[in-house]
Formats: structure tokens, C-alpha cells, sequence
């Protein structure tokens, strides 16, 4: 397999761990390991007795157990663990799809969710979203562009970059075409729990669609990165033997320390998922007078989920150069939009963590400056 470097990841192992402030960070505020362990009574001592031998290939029956929670109808046996969402697109794209198939991607998005498939030498039709269209997916052009060959259809919602979270008849929709043309719906939900309003969260692909492969993550919404553990669930038995198959030749099993303190962490999901969407919304509304201030520069489509948005500038100012600069003078990172093989008017900017507020002082100095205000 020969595959394009990772934009995204490159750009950030060049800045992440050397810059004062990250703006521009996908995860929610995290925590240490003493924080999370506080949380459920007696777990520390069960911390320093956990056994530190293999464990099962498919994850902690207690791990899938807890995780099923975040379903209706999806059950601990359909669950499939992984370490990380990466190793989760990983094993689908390979286990699933092969040479010449088609796969219409929800776009822009995470690099790993057609790089990898076009690697296998899959065809990709991007279903590309309009800042104008407040993000908005067009139902008419993915019906337009199934083909004889489609294999899957690629969503991700709440959405990377942009926090675009479509209505719940718009994946009705989507996944009525998938059940329609007997295609595959992966469905990237790494962001699912972090609506603003619970009136919008969305059905989670798998409790709806047979053939359907939901993805979640303990990095996002629960801040948790370091633990390194993932998931995708799926009633499509097939789909989860091959992915679980394919899995062997990867990681074949996860960290036995980090599979028990997700166990702790979603044992206790309404304390972190609160305190985090309380972060995120505090945030959020200094970037929406941020943007409000500054809308003769900036363009604001309100993200409507997730701790990220993907404003862009109005000038003819090249994206790439100004955060470079941005970061260069003023220690505050930005994403510019053309890691993702986007324009070069928009960047993501990262809403989820307790300095954001410093982060963001720091990025309105240095826009004055610029500026002359």
C-alpha cells in the first residue's frame, strides 16, 4: 500500500507540542488520570491491581457493554473496539472495500475517510459543502452520482470541520438512498453527545440501517485522546468478522490500561459530557461576538455541534500564510482550510478547551495589529 501523507497530522507534529496556544484543537478539555479515576469510588485501587496481559481481540465485554449505552438498538456484540478512530477507518476501508469500488465522501472531512480508500485504488466522488449553503448537504447531488459501483457512502455529523449537524429527515434521506441502492452508510458520530440543543441530536446510523457503520471515539466529545480508544458498531455481521479479521494484522488487541479507564469514563459520561458542552458554549459565544465585531472581515456560519468551526476570512488574503504568520508572531494556531484540500479562505478554529478564551485574546491582538485597529 503506498499512501499520500496525512496534511492534517504533518501540520500539526510540526506545531502542536511547541506553540503557546491551540486554537485551532479538535478535542474537548481532558483531563489526568487521578481527575478520572476520582470519579467512580474505589477505581484507583482497581487501577493499580489491573492485569497488564493481553486482553480480547473485539474489546472488554464491560468497555462494549458501556459503550452499547450510546445506542437504542445496537447491542454489546456489535460493537467493535479499536485503538482509535483512525484504526477504525483503517479496518473498514480495507476490510470492506476494494479496487474500483466507489464511495461518495461527505466533504470536506477528516483526510483518513477517502485517502485511505482511494489508496486501495477505490474511484472517490466528493460531496463537497458550500460556506454559502450554510454547509448544508444536497440530497439531489448524491442521488445524481450513485453509481453501478458504489460501495459506500461517507458521512461524518457533527462535522469536521465545520459543525454542520443535519436534520434527523435529511439522514432518513441518506440512508433510505443507501437502503435503496443496498450500499453501506459509514457514518463518522465522533462528535455525537456535543449538540448545543439535545432537540438535534440525530439517530446514530446503526440503530437505523442494517448495513450502516456507526464511528465513535473517546477523543472528542470526552476529551480523551490519550486513551486511545475507538470504536465502530454495525448489525452487518459480515462487515464486523472482516473488520475484526483485518484487525489482527494492526493493533490485534487494545491497552488493557486504557480500555478500563474508558470503562471509568463512560461509566460516568453525563458528569464529563456536561462539563464539556459547558466549556464548549462558554466559548462559543466569545466567538460569536468575535465574529460579530470583525464581520467585515470574517464570515461566521454558527456551528450547530462539536467544539469546532470553520470561519473564513473576506480578504484575498492567502489562508495558509496567515496562519503561519499568526502563529509565528503571536504563538496562536490555526488550521487553514487547505489541509483539507479546501479553499483557501476558511480555517478551523478549536472551542473546547478551558484557555480558549486566552488563546483567542491573543489572536484578537494580533489581528488589530495587523490590521490597524
Amino acid at each position: 500500500m503506498k499512501i499520500a501523507p496525512f496534511k492534517l497530522e504533518r501540520y500539526f507534529a510540526n506545531y502542536e507540542f511547541n506553540t503557546s496556544f491551540l486554537l485551532c484543537t479538535s478535542d474537548c478539555e481532558s483531563m489526568s488520570i487521578g481527575e478520572l479515576l476520582s470519579l467512580e469510588k474505589g477505581s484507583e485501587d482497581e487501577f493499580k491491581n489491573h492485569w497488564l496481559g493481553y486482553t480480547e481481540s473485539q474489546g472488554n465485554p464491560v468497555l462494549k457493554e458501556e459503550i452499547s449505552r450510546f445506542y437504542e438498538k445496537t447491542s454489546a456484540s456489535e460493537i467493535l473496539v479499536h485503538s482509535g478512530a483512525e484504526e477504525a477507518i483503517f479496518t473498514f476501508m480495507n476490510a470492506v472495500l476494494k479496487y474500483k469500488d466507489h464511495i461518495i465522501v461527505h466533504y470536506p472531512c477528516y483526510q483518513s475517510l477517502f485517502e485511505i480508500a482511494h489508496s486501495i485504488g477505490c474511484e472517490i466522488t466528493k460531496w463537497e459543502v458550500k460556506e454559502e449553503n450554510n454547509w448544508e448537504l444536497d440530497i439531489g447531488f448524491l442521488k445524481e452520482n450513485i453509481k453501478e459501483n458504489t460501495k459506500a457512502i461517507i458521512i461524518n455529523c457533527p462535522h469536521n470541520p465545520t459543525g454542520y449537524l443535519m436534520s434527523k429527515e435529511k439522514l432518513y434521506e441518506i440512508t433510505n438512498i443507501a437502503k435503496h441502492h443496498n450500499i453501506f452508510l459509514f457514518s463518522d458520530e465522533v462528535y455525537r453527545y456535543l449538540e448545543y440543543d439535545e432537540k438535534d441530536r440525530i439517530p446514530a446510523a446503526c440503530d437505523i440501517y442494517d448495513n450502516a457503520v456507526s464511528l465513535g471515539v473517546m477523543s472528542k466529545t470526552f476529551g480523551l485522546p490519550g486513551l486511545r480508544i475507538g470504536w465502530i458498531a454495525t448489525k452487518n455481521k459480515e462487515s464486523y468478522n472482516n473488520m475484526a479479521a483485518f484487525k489482527d494484522y494492526t493493533t490485534i488487541c487494545n491497552s488493557a490500561p486504557s480500555e478500563f479507564l474508558s470503562i471509568i469514563a463512560l461509566k460516568n459520561k453525563e458528569k464529563i459530557i456536561e462539563r464539556n458542552k459547558a466549556i464548549v458554549i462558554r466559548n462559543l459565544t466569545l466567538l460569536d461576538a468575535f465574529f460579530e465585531r470583525y464581520s467585515d472581515f470574517f464570515t461566521w456560519v454558527r456551528p450547530k455541534a462539536g467544539s469546532i468551526g470553520f470561519p473564513g476570512i473576506k480578504t484575498g488574503v492567502d489562508i495558509e500564510k496567515f496562519c503561519i504568520d499568526l502563529v509565528e508572531k503571536s504563538g496562536v494556531l490555526l488550521l487553514p482550510g487547505t489541509y483539507y484540500d479546501s479553499n483557501s479562505r476558511n480555517f478551523r478554529i478549536g472551542f473546547g478547551r478551558y484557555n480558549m478564551p486566552e488563546a483567542l485574546e491573543h489572536f484578537h491582538e494580533y489581528f488589530k495589529i495587523q490590521n490597524n485597529l
